[in-house]
């Protein structure tokens, strides 16, 4: 069915547009929000009334446009992510990390209005994305995606504690090995005494035997 936008609705169109819907979306939702009207002929006398106020609303949106675009294009975005030595990031650069960035520095960009040569970003290095900002209004941003630099001193002060560790181990493991050829040569030695202590004894019991 046919509407009057009542109230800008990104990115369905803006105040005044005339546009086609289904009708479950003009009922359930424009018209409950008060977002459009139905298309009838009181409607069309209503938003002609009001061009002017619309055009006027229109034209601060381009002024307010330019403003921007103007500022947009002095900034210069730095992303820095992870990556490896070849400079190739571990995950990617995609229009929401941009309009993260963009909304710290202070300008709300919707990532739909964002556009990315290739839609991500996949290596380091200083690319160019354009915004659009309000009808044919766009604005061209550098971006820098620079490498993080990982820190290697946990890693450093870590081998020798894994070497302590080993070391400690391997002493354990040789002394392991050791302990069952001595105990085999105390009983060995156990077993040579008592022979001798049997013979001893049968050497002085036999001569009393004989004399009886």
């Amino acid at each position: 069915m046919k509407v009057i936008l009542n109230k800008d609705l990104n990115p369905l169109g803006e105040e005044g547009d005339v546009k086609e819907v289904s009708k479950g979306y003009a009922r359930n939702f424009l018209f409950p929000r008060d977002i459009a009207l139905p298309y009838t002929e009181k409607t069309v006398k209503l938003f002609e009334a009001r061009r002017e106020e619309i055009e006027a609303k229109k034209a601060a949106k381009r002024q307010d446009a330019a403003g921007i675009k103007e500022k947009l294009e002095a900034l210069e975005l730095v992303i820095t992510v992870p990556a490896g030595a070849n400079g190739k990031l571990y995950g990617a650069v995609t229009s929401q990390t941009i309009a993260e960035e963009l909304s710290k520095q202070g300008f709300p960009i919707e990532r739909k209005r964002i556009e990315i040569p290739g839609n991500v970003f996949k290596s380091v290095g200083k690319y160019k994305v354009v915004l659009k900002l309000y009808e044919s209004a766009a604005a061209e941003v550098t971006v820098t995606v620079q490498a993080q630099i990982v820190k290697t001193e946990t890693k450093t002060k870590a081998m020798p504690e894994r070497k302590a560790r080993r070391h400690e181990a391997e002493a354990r493991a040789a002394a392991s090995e050791t302990e069952p050829a001595a105990g085999a040569g105390a009983v060995a030695e156990n077993s040579r005494t008592e022979s001798a202590a049997v013979e001893n004894t049968a050497a002085e019991v036999s001569p009393d035997t004989e004399q009886n």
